[in-house]
């Protein structure tokens, strides 16, 4: 088929999709930019009667824009047509041929303008034909340019479709109804009354907005807080507000800017009494309104307060109101009179606010019918473990609060059972009973850790506790103790006591001892459920890793044989029958056969005390890479620890730290044997030449430590270099007789080791 009777073909079938969407392009186009003026005036004039423009705005103009907008709606939609043309299939082609290269369509009308009849020329001429045909078939409509910013510069269409948004937010669509009902000018012939109304149910109450003047007459309920609000239209002969639902005078609140004559009469009031609300007139209505009371909410007890073995308080409670709980707490105040008034707890405790716990929030679905459990930790308050009195109270929307009755308990709190532990954290808890107690905790303090040996078995714990006693004491040496003293060494104690329950330790046997003896303590004192169940996991823990090392140390196949050969009678003891021992003695204390508990655990622990580590022959002596090195770094702590209690008894005694020495001789921290062990200076050294010997001991054991990767060594490496930085600075101020700068570097250097 010859190229030029295919044009046609192509045109229609080829690019008539092309050519449809191109069309229907340019005809957005040219509606666009011809009549926006047309639905930016509709839409402000929309948003303008939704948002009530007609209520206050005076009556002159809105009539004046009733009139003005049909005028300025014709004269766009005129200047609009006008602007219009619909767009031809040459311009439809010249728009689609504009964006591909070449412009294959209005070259396939062009025609041989030389070498015809040359069937060479002609030959070339289909080719290039044939070539704009395919280019023609990739036609792809391009997409309309919607653009008005050059006929709308300041962006009216805009600020137009805004207030259209607002309108359909915050007004009403059903306010264009209301404006053929618009009263006339004053003067005319009255028209019909006419008015509007709203029944606003308070937030709280989750009740939706009424719009009255689609209710019929007849009953009404309403929630008790329900704000009324009317707008009338017409004069009080005409239409008129008669209610008994408050019973305060009524007053005319017309619309703000509106004019206090001739416009709408606004009534706002709060529903408060059941009663009557009608409105007179043509059009009126009589609504009986019962108004729904609000009643308190209700709280209960569901179960009696529980304690976790972390010391965490648990209370169970429900709570119901008609409309829904907003709020709740749970009040403790210290019942003095039910306190056992005796040794730290002698003295008058200081003020101290009630202890206030938020309730859980209800959810939305169950705000009404609320079931939940009080969840919180006191137990690092000064009345943890002491009786105090719980009152739980809840508030609804209408702010009514039900409380429950007086509880006396104890305030639940960590319990501890190391006899160590237990004794920091009294000691912590008198100091925060009163500052009275200060002198008194820092001597029983000094007293329960003066010979550590086999006592204090957490390092770090005892470090802690020594710094903790030295802040007391030189707190209290400056004057009364101040608060933020107080608090601070409150913070250390809790620490100290921590450690030293939760333990820590790396050998397995002495964590297994520490089980054991803590499991006994729990006997003696009483334990609840749930720390009967946490001690027993901890011993459980504690036996498996000792049985485990055991295995590892190559004893035996099954560590538990090992009763065979110390005790010929316990041969058929097994692994298997040493958990069943432990549930056995779970059983008995939570039965309360506590005596039969502990004569169980004597026995668990006699057998457990004959499996003892021993290190193969030859094995003596022997260390690992760094094992001197490391061996020497606890006892330059334990030195410096010395050291440093040296230094605090010289400022005490108001010494310099040039020429003193140790008083009485006494060393009290971990590791120091009866016998000369340690590294204890000879008479008349002075503070500082200690020092500078420990210093330079600590450069040395820093060479001999392994050449560890990683982290790790590296963290471990400056720890030591700044141990060392805080040494050489100590030694300098017990130089300078600067003792309390030398005791703070020290400190560090202690916490850095």
């Amino acid at each position: 088929m010859d190229v030029e009777q295919d044009r046609p073909e192509l045109i229609r079938y080829r690019l008539r999709w092309p050519l449809r969407l191109t069309r229907a392009g340019m005809v957005a186009e040219r509606i666009t930019r011809a009549f926006w003026p047309v639905w930016t005036l509709a839409f402000l004039f929309i948003a303008a009667v939704a948002l009530g423009f007609q209520d206050w705005a005076p009556l002159e103009l809105f009539w004046l824009t009733c009139i003005a907008l049909p005028v300025a709606l014709v004269w766009a939609l005129w200047r609009g047509a006008r602007a219009f043309r619909w767009p031809t299939l040459a311009e439809v082609e010249t728009r689609l041929d504009a964006t591909m290269p070449g412009r294959p369509i209005a070259g396939l009308t062009d025609q041989q303008a030389i070498g015809a009849g040359d069937a060479a020329s002609e030959a070339v001429w289909r080719a290039h034909r044939t070539r704009l045909m395919k280019r023609a078939a990739a036609a792809r409509a391009p997409q309309p340019d919607l653009r008005l910013a050059s006929r709308d510069p300041f962006a009216v269409r805009y600020v137009a479709a805004t207030f259209l948004i607002l309108a359909l937010v915050f007004g009403s669509l059903w306010r264009l109804a209301d404006i053929g009902r618009t009263p006339v000018v004053a003067g005319a012939a009255p028209a019909a009354a006419t008015w509007e109304g709203w029944a606003e149910p308070p937030a709280y109450t989750g009740k939706p907005q009424l719009y009255l003047t689609k209710l019929p007459a007849g009953p009404l309920d309403l929630p008790k807080g329900t704000k009324i609000i009317l707008r009338l239209y017409g004069a009080p002969d005409v239409v008129d507000l008669r209610q008994t639902l408050t019973l305060e005078p009524l007053t005319n609140a017309p619309p703000a800017g509106g004019p206090p004559a001739g416009g709408p009469r606004a009534f706002e009031f709060i529903a408060e009494q059941s009663g009557q609300l009608e409105l007179t007139g043509e059009g009126g209505r009589i609504w009986e309104v019962r108004i729904l009371p609000d009643a308190p909410p209700s709280l209960n007890l569901t179960g009696p307060m529980d304690r976790k073995a972390d010391g965490t308080m648990q209370q169970a409670f429900a709570a119901t109101d008609d409309f829904g709980i907003v709020s709740g707490e749970v009040r403790f105040e210290l019942d003095l009179g039910a306190v056992d008034r005796r040794h730290g707890l002698a003295a008058d405790p200081e003020a101290q606010a009630p202890l206030i716990f938020d309730l859980p929030r209800p959810g939305r679905a169950n705000r009404t019918d609320m079931k939940a459990v009080l969840a919180e930790d006191a137990s690092e308050h000064p009345w943890a473990n002491l009786p105090v009195v719980m009152v739980m109270s809840v508030t609804d929307g209408l702010g009514q609060t039900t409380s429950t009755p007086p509880e006396h308990l104890l305030l639940p709190g960590r319990r501890f059972f190391d006899p160590l532990a237990g004794a920091v954290a009294e000691m912590r808890r008198d100091l925060l009973w009163s500052r009275v107690n200060a002198k008194r905790s820092a001597q029983i303090l000094r007293a329960v850790s003066h010979r550590p040996e086999g006592f204090v078995r957490n390092q770090k714990a005892y470090l802690l506790l020594r710094v903790a006693i030295r802040r007391l004491e030189a707190g209290q040496a400056q004057g009364p103790l101040s608060v933020a003293v107080r608090d601070e060494v409150a913070g250390a104690l809790w620490q100290v006591a921590v450690l030293l329950e939760d333990g820590g330790l790396s050998d397995a046997l002495e964590r297994m001892r520490q089980a054991e003896e803590r499991l006994s303590q729990a006997i003696r004192n009483g334990a609840s459920k749930d720390e009967i169940q946490k001690l027993m996991d901890e011993l459980r823990d504690a036996t498996d890793n000792y049985l485990n090392m055991l295995a590892e140390k190559g004893e035996q196949t099954d560590p538990a044989d090992k009763f065979a050969r110390n005790k010929p009678e316990t041969r058929n003891i097994t692994g298997d029958q040493i958990q069943q021992m432990m549930d056995e003695i779970q059983k008995l204390m939570e039965e309360g056969r506590m005596a039969e508990a502990q004569q169980l655990l004597d026995q668990l622990s006699q057998m457990m005390e004959n499996l003892k580590v021993t290190q193969e022959p030859g094995s003596e002596g022997q260390e690992g890479p760094g094992g001197k090195a490391m061996k020497d770094l606890r006892q330059t702590l334990r030195d410096q620890q010395r050291l440093s209690d040296d230094a605090f008894r010289k400022q005490q005694e108001g010494g310099s730290g040039q020429q003193g020495q140790p008083e009485g001789g006494t060393t009290d921290a971990p590791g120091e044997g009866a016998a000369g062990e340690g590294t204890a200076p000879e008479d008349g050294q002075s503070l500082a030449d200690r020092q500078e010997t420990l210093r330079e001991g600590l450069g040395r054991q820093r060479g001999q430590l392994p050449d560890a990767q990683g982290q790790d060594a590296d963290r471990a490496r400056k720890s030591l270099d700044d141990a060392a930085r805080a040494m050489d600075e100590a030694e300098q101020a017990l130089r300078d007789g600067e003792l309390p700068k030398a005791i703070d570097r020290q400190a560090e250097a202690i916490g850095k080791l």
